[in-house]
């Protein structure tokens, strides 16, 4: 009550008053700013995160080759063609993809000029320090010296079946740890918070 009582011409009792509406109307403002602010922040914060796995191109920009997601699914593009739709209609682009956790071919039509999502896509080389042919499990030697455990044989999917190439690079990864001839290297490609071993080399 110091604040209100010095420079007031106020009596006593609207003295008090005045400063319990004072604080009442400041603790209310207090209360609401930071039910604002907890309101806020999930969403800033789901924003962030997504934005970070993936970017904007131009339907008419994807090539054979690109990396593009459909369907919330990170694909690459195998098959391109843009058609027109009659005399004043856009022009539109057919894109034929594979998923590249799954090999599942996904298609999208939409305008060239449309915006896709396109996927960060990292590819990092490890070694293969021990791989599981029943359980699947393989452990990874990172470049800090650490091991990298969370990885699995590509032919253990959670979903669906494996393909031909997830077979072949899981008994490549097998046999040859079990020859113990060559140093066992591993190429593990990481997009949309998912990873998968998708290639062997030997040194």
């Amino acid at each position: 009550g110091n604040y209100c009582a010095r420079g007031s011409s106020f009596g006593p009792a609207e003295n008090r008053k005045s400063c319990h509406e004072h604080s009442n109307s400041l603790s209310f403002f207090t209360v609401a700013f930071i039910a604002d602010m907890a309101d806020e922040e999930p969403t800033f914060e789901s924003a962030e995160s997504g934005a970070s796995l993936t970017y904007p191109q131009q339907a008419g920009e994807i090539r054979k080759g690109s990396f593009l997601m459909i369907k919330g699914h990170p694909c690459k593009c195998v098959e391109v063609s843009t058609s027109k739709t009659g005399k004043h209609g856009h022009a539109k682009a057919h894109i034929v993809a594979v998923d590249i956790f799954t090999g599942k071919k996904m298609e999208d039509l939409c305008p060239t000029s449309h915006n896709l999502e396109v996927p960060f896509v990292k590819k990092t080389e490890y070694q293969v320090l021990s791989a599981d042919k029943d359980t699947g499990e393989v452990s990874l030697l990172q470049e800090d010296g650490s091991t990298k455990d969370d990885m699995n044989l590509p032919e253990f999917v959670s979903v669906g079946e494996p393909t031909d190439d997830d077979k072949k690079v899981s008994a490549e990864i097998v046999s040859e740890m079990d020859k113990g001839e060559k140093e066992v290297r591993v190429i593990v490609q990481a997009a949309c918070g998912m990873e998968k071993i998708i290639a062997t080399k030997l040194t």
